[in-house]
């Protein structure tokens, strides 16, 4: 199986590639301009059988564990929209975009493939967002908007080009932080790499 890994910086993933893992590395750089440029060159350039993100993300939510290793099986754009008198409409709501254009499903990028069936972790909905902020105002209007479990900067960018170009794909987020937490001396980034580099090296090893 050809196999690539993507992460949006090396630390996330360093774990993995001192593994010695079979498998092409590519690190985009942060956030979503970075993942679509990167990433669709690289698709371009060569065919792969498998694509598998890696990277950190918050949660919206205490029922999370720090440290927890989560599947995205549906992720979209968060913030790119419309926002008047503290309400956020989305493109879709708007009608600037239809719901269901391709590679979208009634708004999201969903990834229906039969590999997250085959892996033990919590399958969750997540977005995309190109700020990562301390504001409760925005985290209540994406919680609510969105109802999504976990927030990263690159995820749905990676699934949209990877549904673009057909590519089978995953997605894997440890949980470092809540969302709109920004001391960062109560996030849990060793942690969450470290379970994430091991649920990575244990997909890989048995595909």
């Amino acid at each position: 199986m050809k196999l690539l890994i993507v992460a949006a910086t090396e630390v996330e993933i360093e774990p993995f590639i001192q593994h010695k893992e079979k498998a092409d590395i590519l690190i985009t750089g942060v956030g979503i301009p970075a993942t679509v440029y990167h990433l669709t060159q690289k698709l371009m350039s060569e065919k792969y059988d498998l694509a598998i993100q890696a990277g950190i993300a918050g949660s919206f939510s205490e029922r999370l564990n720090l440290g927890e290793v989560v599947a995205i099986n549906q992720d979209t754009f968060g913030d790119i929209g419309i926002e008047e008198k503290e309400n956020f409409q989305t493109l879709f709501e708007t009608g600037f975009i239809n719901k269901n254009n391709f590679p979208f499903a009634d708004g999201w990028l969903v990834n229906e493939h039969s590999i997250l069936q085959s892996i033990s972790l919590p399958l969750l909905k997540s977005i995309t967002i190109n700020k990562i902020s301390d504001s409760q105002f925005q985290t209540k209007i994406m919680s609510e908007k969105f109802g999504a479990d976990v927030e990263s900067m690159e995820g749905a960018a990676f699934h949209y080009v990877c549904l673009q170009q057909k590519t089978k794909f995953l997605q894997l987020r440890g949980i470092s932080n809540y969302v709109g937490e920004r001391d960062k001396s109560k996030w849990k980034m060793k942690p969450a790499i470290e379970k994430l580099n091991n649920e990575l090296i244990k997909i890989v090893d048995n595909l």
